[in-house]
């Protein structure tokens, strides 16, 4: 079977850089459900028409996958807003009560340096502003179930920001991105 739109697709990849630095890899294939919200259309895209066997090799542009990256999307905040353990690279679904008016309250925010008196909360995607090269192979591809089609994801999205609900600390504002 072919990929089309609304199918499944078992996948393994290596994700770099243009630099060759390595940012991830999948060894173990994991299904996306193509045409919902697990992979990045532009991999949707680039997927058309292959099957199981085949391999393919990309360059993704910033547009193309976490957009550029947006200095208006960093904020310092005051630090005793947060939890006393916190530490570089956490993320929050929104900011805390009392940290800026002007920042946008739907958004993941991650810890991008702690200060004694100040935190910098940064609301861009870990991978936004970096053109992506990834090498792909197709395990597999069967049709999608009308329950996964209407679900929308088989919840194993390609870098997706999801919340993590127990962190351990019991702070449910307090996330964590998932690399697949």
């Amino acid at each position: 079977m072919k990929i089309t739109e609304q199918c499944v697709v078992a996948l393994t990849w290596a994700l770099k850089d243009t630099l060759g630095e390595e940012l991830d890899t999948l060894d173990e294939p994991v299904e996306f459900l193509v045409g919902g919200s697990d992979l990045l259309a532009s991999l949707e895209r680039a997927l058309q028409g292959y099957e199981a066997g085949d391999t393919l090799e990309l360059q993704i542009e910033p547009q193309d996958a976490f957009g550029d990256y947006d200095d208006r999307l960093l904020f310092l905040e005051p630090r005793h807003l947060f939890p006393e353990n916190i530490e570089e690279g956490m993320g929050f679904e929104g900011l805390p009560e009392g940290c800026s008016a002007s920042a946008p309250r739907d958004r993941l925010y991650f810890v991008s340096d702690i200060y004694p008196d100040h935190v910098v909360m940064d609301g861009n995607h870990p991978l936004a502003g970096i053109a992506l090269r990834i090498k792909l192979k197709v395990h597999a591809v069967r049709e999608a179930t009308v329950s996964e089609i209407g679900k929308g994801s088989l919840g194993t999205g390609f870098f997706s920001m999801q919340v993590d609900g127990d962190d351990g600390a019991g702070d449910p504002s307090v996330a964590s991105p998932t690399l697949h």
